[in-house]
């Protein structure tokens, strides 16, 4: 059997669809099961058990011999929450005692980590081991992911198979239920619907024009291939990047959203709110050269094709991959 943390969110609802795709059926399905809008990710999926998060250490210790490979994807993700009690709780010490239940009963394991870890990119967005202890986050989010990071890396006792993924800017199908946290693209269709306009942050950084912000979207489905690739191929532990390599702007972004829905294009500029100017990112991207390396060589999805693909096929009927 496989279990899957975080089941019924974005991402972990999507990799139990390619594990599913896989003929994979025999999954387990943590999360706390009480947002009635993630109900929907889970719709039509093979799951054959359901345990809430805090009693899956419980559960693991009575099914562990039948376990083949833990995805631990759940995680708090909120970068505007604040209450660093909640991430050392949900994400660190969570995360820790995964790990140990995967050393101890010989499991092998991929974890959600974070771009987020990066902070500004002082020292880069190379997926190098050696530059995670230096590494400054701007929010307790990011630092609740980078202190599991270099947790891991200082264990002498490590899974035979483990892999540490920094998801750069995910979008796509079953992020319906993230709100504020949800992809750019999801709000630009949603008020572009309403409006037939769309508001993009204006930059508060003289090296970047309005809407010329940098980051590096990658899409979901590229996002659980990579996952699959990792842990049926099982040769190469470590901490990986998981973007696309290639950074695209704001305005990209939406302008192929206006395409999708083919609308013309209407763009103006607000301010960043307040409360997260100062924590934001104006350029991410991500180093896949390590990833390559470790034999994963199928291409990523353009922008365009992705944004092409969640917009007429998902979006716009509401369905869920």
């Amino acid at each position: 059997m496989m279990v899957v943390t975080g089941a019924a969110g974005f991402i972990g609802s999507c990799l139990i669809s390619k594990l599913n795709a896989h003929n994979f059926n025999y999954i387990v399905a943590v999360d706390d099961f009480s947002h009635p809008e993630k109900e929907k990710n889970l719709q039509e999926k093979k799951i054959k058990e359901r345990v809430h998060r805090d009693q899956f250490f419980v559960w693991l210790e009575q099914h562990h011999e039948q376990v083949e490979f833990i995805f631990h994807i759940g995680a708090r993700t909120d970068t505007t929450e604040f209450n660093k009690e909640i991430f050392d709780r949900l994400n660190l010490h969570y995360s820790q005692e995964i790990w140990k239940a995967c050393c101890r009963f010989d499991i092998p394991l991929v974890y959600a980590s974070s771009a987020a870890t990066y902070g500004l990119g002082e020292y880069g967005y190379e997926d190098d081991e050696s530059i995670i202890p230096k590494l400054k986050p701007l929010n307790p989010y990011g630092e609740s992911k980078n202190d599991f990071d270099r947790w891991a890396l200082e264990q002498s006792e490590k899974p035979f198979f483990w892999a540490g993924l920094k998801f750069f800017n995910v979008y796509g199908p079953n992020e319906y239920h993230k709100g504020r946290m949800a992809s750019v693209i999801f709000h630009a269709f949603n008020q572009i619907k309403k409006t037939n306009a769309m508001k993009l942050f204006r930059s508060h950084h003289p090296d970047f024009k309005d809407g010329e912000q940098l980051r590096d979207f990658i899409y979901v489905k590229d996002v659980v291939e990579v996952i699959y690739f990792l842990a049926t191929h099982r040769q190469h532990a470590g901490i990986y990047n998981l973007g696309t390599g290639r950074a695209r702007t704001f305005l990209d972004l939406v302008k192929n959203t206006f395409i999708a829905l083919e609308m013309p294009e209407q763009i103006s500029f607000i301010d960043t709110p307040a409360d997260i100017r100062d924590k934001y990112q104006y350029y991410t991207q991500a180093s896949m050269t390590k990833l390559i390396q470790s034999g994963y060589n199928k291409p990523f999805t353009s922008l365009e094709d992705g944004v092409q693909d969640y917009v007429k096929n998902y979006l716009s009927s509401q369905s869920y991959y």
